[in-house]
């Protein structure tokens, strides 16, 4: 829901201004879930394996395993399979799902740009709804056909160009996801800045992109990136790119975490134990502040060497793994130390710090929000207190009796 709160303002905007339908913002939020799975899954193998194992310590369960003779590396076996369950979720989603989720996101976007430009353009009506356009139709044939067009445009120069044409077709394009105003059997009228020439251009065909002023966030919603291609294209886009001597470094960023970001699942779930178990003193709020911690550093750590690798300050395609090797030599330490039965200081300083933290901005939180509890009254201090005692007296009065007797 916290990674949902991004897309619910844009929701609201486009309900608002563009009338879009319940069916449609249902599949809008259908078709961005595969990108917050993608990020979810392996927070909640984190936060069931370090939740799993504080318990385990916290009842002393952990001290009865080892009582019976099993090893660190035996209790992980379960972890193990789970987390190598997830990492083949997780690498489905990423590989297959997000594609096709994203890409079918910016279709739905595409479909109200397109909705939009069909729509508004009503004949007999000076249309300013295009950016940097004023158009007027004499007539309006269908959905897309368009009848005796004036058009006075101004995106090219300083002064506007007046295009004229006996027909217009706006063309969707779902490749691109644009839309172009195809006119025939026209002719352009350009005036120059000092208005002392003057230029006449007739035309068989002529395409103009049209642009909306207020929608430049669909727009930019729909525009097709690295995020939408699988890996067979994320491939050929690189051939392609280096054939023309063209930049690379996103397009492999993109394709290495298809594969980086699924492997947190195995990490995450590995390091969870060691962290669970040694944060069992401080009960359910230290494993939510540590799994907290964990997940910050991970991903700051991995957007900061992601866009490293988009800038070709470092190799693109191990960018994205660096922060899983920083994780893999924790969790070899933390293993190892865990199989051997040795105190290590490294987590339990982290540990500490964590819960500290947690602990100093939950005071915070109390002091700047106090809690009223003024309507609350719990049973056991409110009217059966009386009754409770009235019990207890009765009950100790029956064994003075029976001692006495």
């Amino acid at each position: 829901m916290v990674l949902y709160l991004d897309k619910f303002l844009f929701m609201a905007e486009m309900i608002v201004n563009r009338g879009v339908t319940f069916l449609e913002m249902c599949r809008i939020m259908f078709y961005i879930s595969p990108s917050f799975l993608a990020l979810t899954i392996p927070m909640s193998v984190l936060v069931a394996s370090v939740i799993t194992f504080n318990q385990f310590s916290a009842y002393n369960e952990w001290t009865a395993m080892k009582a019976c003779h099993l090893s660190f590396l035996q209790t992980m076996r379960p972890v193990l399979i789970f987390s190598i369950f997830t990492y083949i979720l997780a690498g489905t989603i990423m590989i297959y799902a997000l594609p096709w989720g994203n890409l079918s996101y910016k279709q739905v976007i595409y479909d109200i740009i397109k909705t939009r430009a069909s729509i508004d353009i009503k004949p007999n009506v000076f249309n300013y709804d295009f950016k940097k356009l004023v158009l007027l139709a004499k007539e309006r044939e269908g959905q897309f056909r368009l009848i005796e067009i004036f058009i006075a445009d101004s995106t090219q120069s300083e002064t506007p160009t007046i295009i004229t044409a006996n027909k217009g077709l706006i063309l969707p394009d779902p490749v691109s996801l644009k839309i172009q105003l195809a006119l025939k059997n026209g002719a352009i009228h350009k005036l120059n800045k000092t208005r002392s020439d003057y230029q006449t251009i007739n035309f068989d065909t002529y395409e103009l992109t049209l642009s909306l002023p207020d929608t430049e966030r669909l727009e930019k919603e729909a525009m097709v990136g690295n995020r939408e291609l699988s890996l067979t294209q994320l491939l050929k886009q690189i051939n392609e790119f280096e054939k023309k001597g063209l930049p690379t470094h996103r397009s492999k960023v993109e394709l290495s975490k298809k594969f980086s970001i699924p492997f947190t699942c195995l990490l995450f779930g590995l390091l969870g134990a060691p962290l669970g178990i040694h944060s069992s003193r401080s009960g359910k709020s230290g494993s939510f502040a540590m799994c907290i911690s964990v997940i910050l550093l991970y991903y700051i750590g991995l957007i900061f060497f992601q866009n490293m690798g988009s800038a070709g300050e470092v190799e693109p395609y191990s960018s994205v793994w660096i922060p899983n090797f920083i994780l893999l030599g924790i969790i070899t330490y933390t293993s190892y130390k865990m199989q051997r039965d040795l105190p290590f200081k490294l987590t339990g300083w982290v540990s500490d710090r964590a819960i500290t933290s947690y602990e100093v901005f939950k005071n915070i939180y109390s002091k700047l929000f106090p809690a009223h509890h003024q309507n609350i009254r719990p049973l056991k201090y409110g009217r059966n207190k009386q009754a409770l005692m009235d019990e207890t007296a009765k009950i100790l009065m029956q064994k003075k009796k029976r001692s006495g007797k």
